[in-house]
């Protein structure tokens, strides 16, 4: 088996820049592993540092992420262009457990650049529709600019994907619903029972999100979360990353409502 910390060599193919501060970056990475929608890799930017990254599609012949520029080592990547070289290790951590749900209805929520988190649990639905009964994407955004992926969004719905937006600042031509992501929820219909809810996004919007969930009927345990904390080592080794009794890099950073229940939401942990 190869170590956990085995760097790899990518070379960027691809710079796509999705907003102000946003930029999704397609790597050529030798003999990547196969990975499962939720996971992340730690980029590596030689003589800087690395930072952990969602993965953002499941495309396997290039492996897409979307950083945002938040610090030192997103700003160099920023400032680098295709056929550039990066250290890439991974993937790492849980996954969207979608291959235990067959025949359910999926509610998928989004807020800001969670929706990084999301769009590959979107493409592995749209490569197996007819696995899944309805599918309701819900996305939200501070403004119409931080929606992602504007360029999939037809494709998406055209495979059967209910997506459903919303920003809460509207500004130029945008005439679609205006609120927070959770009032979409007002346009879902699904069966409780036989339904299961994903998301990703900041935490505040998750913890209104999972409440809703629980309204409708939805089991804490079909209720699943992408956590963010300060990952180091991605391999449970560091401690910088620890959620109480868990380690989100290790054991997560997909978990179940019911697995997360009594530390989630508490301010500080």
């Amino acid at each position: 088996m190869d170590s956990p910390f085995l760097l790899r060599k990518g070379v960027i193919r691809e710079v796509i820049p999705e907003n102000e501060n946003t930029k999704r970056f397609l790597i050529e990475v030798e003999e990547f592993p196969p990975f499962k929608p939720g996971q992340f890799n730690m980029l590596y930017v030689y003589g800087q540092g690395e930072v952990p990254i969602s993965i953002s599609s499941m495309r396997r012949d290039l492996v897409e992420h979307t950083v945002r520029l938040v610090g030192e080592v997103t700003e160099d990547l920023f400032s680098m262009k295709e056929g550039d070289v990066i250290g890439v290790r991974g993937p790492y951590g849980s996954h969207f457990p979608l291959e235990l749900f067959r025949g359910f209805d999926l509610v998928l929520v989004a807020g800001g650049l969670g929706l990084a988190d999301i769009k590959p649990v979107v493409e592995y639905v749209v490569e197996r529709r007819e696995d899944y009964s309805r599918v309701y994407l819900l996305v939200g955004a501070k403004n119409p600019a931080g929606l992602l992926y504007r360029e999939r969004y037809g494709e998406w719905m055209g495979k059967g994907i209910d997506l459903l937006l919303t920003v809460d600042r509207p500004e130029g031509s945008w005439e679609g619903h205006v609120g927070v992501v959770t009032d979409l929820f007002e346009f879902v219909d699904v069966d409780p029972q036989k339904t299961v809810g994903m998301m990703c996004g900041p935490e505040v919007m998750m913890y209104f999100t999972v409440r809703k969930f629980l309204e409708i009927g939805v089991e804490e345990s079909r209720t699943f979360l992408s956590m963010e904390r300060h990952m180091k080592c991605a391999v449970g080794t560091c401690g910088h990353c620890q959620f109480g009794y868990t380690f989100v890099c290790k054991d997560g950073p997909v978990f179940s409502y019911a697995r997360i229940k009594p530390i989630f939401g508490v301010k500080e942990l």
